[in-house]
């Protein structure tokens, strides 16, 4: 699952990022509604958290822009108003959820996962492709009685691919929604994870492949043996 963060303060941010990084999901973070709304009109999120307040645009201004732009994904509002008043004016923007400042990390994590069900990018915990099953419950995929635990950026990949089996994925694209828009490592990254996932893919013996497409990209297909 992918998802955005637009707050202004850095260190909340980053801490936030780590977070949920930890529970494998892909995390973009800005600090201002101005590169918010760059994110995500460039951008497809699973889950959006905004700041209400924010330099440029606040988090009010950017769900405008969303739903004006029928943008559908979930938006979760983080703020330190707690007034009856500002709730009100989030949900009646069209924000999803609405969660006050200072708030426990573990009912955060829960509201965003239950706002990622609610996505049209939503998939089950345990997914499958041919005898391969890739479970997010475990963070590992497995044929019968063989396993292999996988690296955020291993599983992010795979969940990528097996949701879209067959479908060309460039670097770029795979860079952009693995990585981020932000981030600092060269594009080489993409390739040495997806030998990474291939030496797993046959230690485990899945029958399914990651192939190269000459010039297009890469595509998780099964193969006939």
């Amino acid at each position: 699952m992918r998802i955005l963060i637009a707050e202004d303060d850095v260190a909340t941010a980053k801490a936030l990022k780590l977070l949920l990084e930890k529970s494998k999901y892909s995390v973009d973070i800005v600090h201002n509604g101005t590169d918010a709304w760059d994110y995500i009109s460039e951008g497809s999120y699973d889950v959006i958290v905004l700041d209400i307040m924010m330099p440029g645009m606040s988090g009010l201004e950017v769900l405008s822009l969303i739903r004006k732009n029928r943008i559908t994904t979930p938006v979760l509002m983080l703020t330190a108003k707690a007034e009856i008043e500002d709730r009100i004016a989030g949900l009646e923007a069209g924000a999803d959820d609405y969660l006050p400042k200072p708030f426990v990390t573990g009912e955060l994590i829960a509201r965003i996962k239950a706002l990622g069900r609610r996505s049209e990018t939503y998939t089950e915990d345990v997914q499958s492709l041919g005898n391969l099953v890739l479970d997010s419950n475990r963070y590992e995929m497995r044929v019968q009685d063989k396993s292999i635990a996988l690296t955020n950026k291993e599983f992010q990949l795979m969940e990528l691919f097996i949701k879209h089996p067959g479908h060309v994925f460039s670097t770029e694209h795979l860079m952009n929604k693995i990585w981020g828009y932000d981030s600092e490592s060269d594009i080489d990254v993409v390739w040495t994870h997806i030998g990474y996932v291939r030496k797993k893919l046959r230690k485990i013996g899945a029958n399914a492949e990651i192939k190269t497409m000459r010039g297009s990209g890469y595509a998780l297909e099964v193969t006939s043996c």
